[in-house]
Parts: C-alpha cells; sequence; structure tokens
C-alpha cells in the first residue's frame, strides 16, 4: 500500500481502508452531518469489516455517515455523546444488539484528544454526582427491558472545593476523518463548523485516514492556516469538491413579499 513516508496519498478510498479488520477500533470525526468522511464509510461499507467498535460525537442516520454502517449490522460498540436522529440505532440499542458507551460531548472531546497527545487521563467536573461517574448507565439492554451490562463507578477525587471524576483517554486502531484540503504530508485544513471533532478523532487513531476535497503540494498551506499537522495523518486520499454533503435540517426564512419603504 501506498501512503507511506513523507508522501502519503493513497490512490483511493478503498485502498485506504483495506486493512481495516473484523474488530477493529475506529474514531470518526464529524458532528452531526457535518464533516462526515462519507467515501472512506462507504469504502468501509463495501470492504465488509465487522464487529466495529467506533468513537464518534454521534452514529449519522439511516442512509448517511455512520448510519449505513449500523444499518449493516457491523458495529459492534459504539461510544458517542448524542444518539438522536437514528432510530435504528435506538432499535439495536433497545434490542440488546448494540452495545452504546454515552458519555458527555465535551468529555469525549478531551478523551480524544488526550489519547492524541498521550495523556492517559484526566479530571473533569462534569458528570460528578451522577451515573456518569457513579456507574449504572445501561451499556447494553437484554432485550426485554432489562440492563445486561453497567457501566462501571469511576474514580472521584476533590481538588480544592470541588469534586472531579477520573476519565480516561481514547486511543482507536485507526481514525477517518473529513477535510477541505490536504497535502501529501498529511498536513490538513478543515471548513469551518467541520472541523468539529475532526482533528481531535484524528489524533486518537493509531491510523489516521484522511479524505481531503483538494490534495495539494508540500508548501502551498500556510503553515498559520494548517488545523492538523501531518505528523498525525498516515494516509491521505483525496475524493474531489463535487462530494455530496447534507444537511439535517435546513431553516430558512420566508421571502419578502411586496415592496419595503
Amino acid at each position: 500500500m501506498s501512503g507511506t513516508g513523507l508522501d502519503k496519498v493513497v490512490a483511493t478510498p478503498d485502498a485506504a481502508v483495506a486493512d481495516i479488520p473484523d474488530g477493529a477500533s475506529i474514531a470518526v470525526g464529524g458532528f452531526g452531518l457535518c464533516g462526515t468522511p462519507m467515501a472512506l464509510i462507504d469504502a468501509l461499507l463495501a470492504q465488509g469489516a465487522s464487529d466495529l467498535s467506533v468513537v464518534s460525537n454521534n452514529c449519522g442516520v439511516g442512509d448517511w455517515g455512520l448510519g449505513v454502517l449500523l444499518q449493516a449490522r457491523r458495529i459492534r460498540r459504539m461510544t458517542a455523546s448524542y444518539v438522536g436522529e437514528n432510530k435504528e440505532f435506538e432499535r439495536q440499542f433497545l434490542a440488546g444488539e448494540l452495545e452504546v458507551e454515552l458519555t458527555p460531548q465535551g468529555t469525549l472531546a478531551e478523551k480524544l484528544r488526550a489519547g492524541g497527545s498521550g495523556i492517559a487521563a484526566f479530571f473533569t467536573r462534569t458528570g460528578v454526582g451522577t451515573q456518569v461517574a457513579e456507574g449504572g448507565l445501561p451499556l447494553r439492554y437484554d432485550g426485554a427491558g432489562g440492563i445486561a451490562l453497567a457501566s462501571p463507578s469511576k474514580e472521584v477525587r476533590a481538588f480544592g472545593a470541588h469534586e472531579y471524576v477520573l476519565e480516561e483517554a481514547i486511543r482507536t486502531d485507526f481514525a477517518l476523518v473529513h477535510a477541505l484540503r490536504g497535502d501529501r504530508h498529511g498536513n490538513l485544513v478543515f471548513n469551518r463548523s467541520a472541523r468539529n471533532f475532526s482533528p481531535l478523532a484524528a489524533m486518537a487513531g493509531a491510523v489516521c485516514v484522511a479524505q481531503v476535497e483538494e490534495l495539494v503540494e508540500p508548501g502551498e498551506l500556510d503553515p498559520d492556516q494548517i488545523h492538523l499537522p501531518g505528523v498525525f495523518v498516515h494516509r491521505v486520499v483525496e475524493v474531489g469538491t463535487d462530494i455530496e454533503k447534507r444537511i439535517e435540517r435546513r431553516t430558512v426564512r420566508e421571502a419578502a413579499t411586496g415592496s419595503e419603504g
């Protein structure tokens, strides 16, 4: 496979994810439907890897984002902060077919960042006094309304006047992200809100695969504009600028009628 050394370009999305095995853990960028690495997800669906443990803000919708892997029953465990908008996700979870670890959004972001920064764990006030810290959150149901597997309790420690819960960092086998622009060395630029979880997911993966809309040569990106340095990226595949991008809900004002003034 190409994508080694300083030139990390891989020819196709299929080649970029070809070695992801059954049972792999994968951090995936995106927030809602924004910044979703859809070409890589579709390639992974076609590749056939199953029993996946996925970490992402959410699990997409039925026919988009991680939802396509969920529909195909390829995901065994999902770590996320939001699980709305996906009825099949709800069905699999309540039926005991899917293991789910719900994590506060800021905590999830920091767990990914910490994993990529070599930090094993950190203390946060978020979740203190709740089942996030005390344990008992359902990770998997038994299909009959009971809890087959519950979250464990976590260490809580006082610092000054407040208590904090210990959260472990997240490291995954692979990471899949979407970027607006990238160079052959793996330096990436994300587009506005599509930046969301993507740099953090990329940092957490032992092997990070980035799909980019535009591939440029080294030196073309302004160093001050790079959002993620290439040291965190191992494979880059160009997908072009005409890829489909979806919006979850489009809200517009009614057109003005008549003349004003």
